[in-house]
């Protein structure tokens, strides 16, 4: 599995790094490297803390998908599975994070049918947290607030339907009439029944709260770095604001199914920015700072806790894929 994306993980690199070179020409070169020497670094190390919150934060809802779905490792364990999933944040649509259901089912023999489904209920949520804390600045800042809307309804009516076994089992009945699917059926509706109970109405009350305070530390995080240029009152913004231009980004970026968001979250913050007449400069830094400081932390974490797994499993990842 491993194997499998490892491709997919050095294109991200690439792309990361053309997106850098975009973002560098648009900006001008000279006056990016100026809005850096401004900026308060001694900010930074806050802004990562805040990222290890926010991974705090979403690993208290793996821990409670895990319990909803009779899932018992060990939570060392069990966190270092759940990072070690980070070095896949830069595959499309974050589905390369399925690689934790095959951690554990290298560690305790879970069907990777029965615990994937996490997946997908974390990026509901993830899609439902971000709708609500965006929507606010949306309506102040006049921009985006239909689009805002329109994905936090597609993923209400989802719910929806997913939340009704009759409908559900139906639309199950009619893609079982493919060949390629009927085959792998029993696997389908393992999987429907795992993301099933995680939807019901208590459930997603509780993994939407765990969801919004994980990604209301990342918000602030930003909030942190746009007014880390001490750039006066004139062109403050405040964490309304802040708040929506990530949030909207992010949702951006993940709608593309490009690796991280790549390119797309990047220009969505950059031009936001502009548009509320940050300098192009300072707006390109901003965006540099808060995806190094998310996105490219992330990636590193999950390297360190993919580290910190194959010594205490005395397994290599390779094997773990060759075996799974």
């Amino acid at each position: 599995m491993f194997q499998k994306y490892k491709k997919k993980i050095i294109f991200s690199v690439v792309l990361g790094a053309v997106v850098f070179l975009g973002l560098s020409i648009y900006a001008n070169f000279e006056e990016l490297i100026e809005a850096f020497a401004i900026y308060n670094w001694i900010l930074f190390p806050v802004i990562l803390i805040l990222s290890l919150c926010n991974y705090m934060f979403r690993f208290f809802r793996w821990e409670y998908y895990t319990k909803i779905l009779d899932i018992k490792v060990e939570r060392k364990m069990s966190f270092l599975i759940f990072l070690s999933s980070f070095i896949m944040s830069v595959t499309p649509g974050k589905i390369g994070e399925v690689f934790k259901s095959y951690l554990l089912k290298e560690q305790i023999g879970t069907p990777v049918s029965k615990s994937a489904p996490i997946v997908f209920a974390e990026r509901i949520t993830d899609f439902l947290s971000l709708v609500m804390l965006s929507i606010a600045g949306a309506l102040v800042f006049g921009y985006g607030t239909e689009i805002i809307i329109s994905f936090g309804a597609a993923f209400v009516i989802m719910v929806f339907i997913i939340s009704n076994k009759k409908l559900s089992y139906a639309i199950i009945g009619l893609l079982e009439k493919f060949k390629f699917i009927a085959r792998v059926s029993h696997k389908l509706h393992t999987a429907y029944d795992s993301i099933y109970q995680m939807v019901r109405f208590k459930e997603l009350i509780i993994t939407i709260i765990l969801s919004i305070f994980a990604w209301s530390f990342e918000c602030f995080s930003f909030y942190l770095v746009i007014n880390g240029f001490g750039l006066g009152e004139t062109l403050h913004i405040d964490l309304l604001i802040a708040t929506f231009v990530y949030g909207f980004a992010t949702i951006a970026g993940a709608a593309t199914m490009l690796p991280g968001g790549l390119g797309a979250t990047d220009a969505s913050i950059t031009g936001l920015l502009v548009l509320l007449t940050l300098p192009k400069s300072v707006a390109v830094a901003s965006t540099l700072i808060i995806r190094a400081a998310t996105l490219w932390f992330a990636v590193v974490v999950g390297i360190v806790a993919v580290m910190f797994y194959q010594k205490i499993s005395h397994k290599s990842i390779n094997q773990i894929v060759l075996e799974s």
